[in-house]
């Protein structure tokens, strides 16, 4: 199995070392191993996960409902459906969140509008 050292998945993923270090303390990077110097290793599997989790912090999922997805994605298939739910869940909730900005973004075109005009 190929691995990837820490910096080499913060440039692939363009996220800082530091941000990986802060999903692997709250627990949102489970079975993270490491070489013979402690240094951390990561999988494509693991890759994959923490695009998971990229993906759900862009989409404003808390850390705390992060956590509990990796929690049922560790403990397996009997958890499926929580994890289904979640994700219909949150698709609604970004799907609200699309809604209200694209509203929103018509108000602040209306002021560069305004503002346009005046200069």
């Amino acid at each position: 199995m190929k691995y990837c050292t820490i910096s080499e998945v913060s440039a692939r993923l363009n996220i800082p070392e530091s941000t990986l270090r802060y999903y692997e303390k709250k627990g949102l990077l489970p079975l993270m191993e490491r070489d013979e110097a402690g240094r951390r290793l990561y999988s494509e599997d693991q890759i994959s996960l923490l695009e998971t989790v990229i993906c759900l912090k862009n989409t404003h999922m808390p850390i705390s409902g992060i956590k509990q997805y990796i929690d049922w994605v560790v403990e397996g298939d009997s958890t499926i459906e929580h994890r289904l739910e979640m994700m219909r869940n949150h698709k609604q909730a970004v799907l609200d969140e699309i809604v209200l900005m694209t509203e929103s973004l018509k108000g602040i075109d209306l002021k560069i509008n305004r503002y346009t005009k005046r200069t």
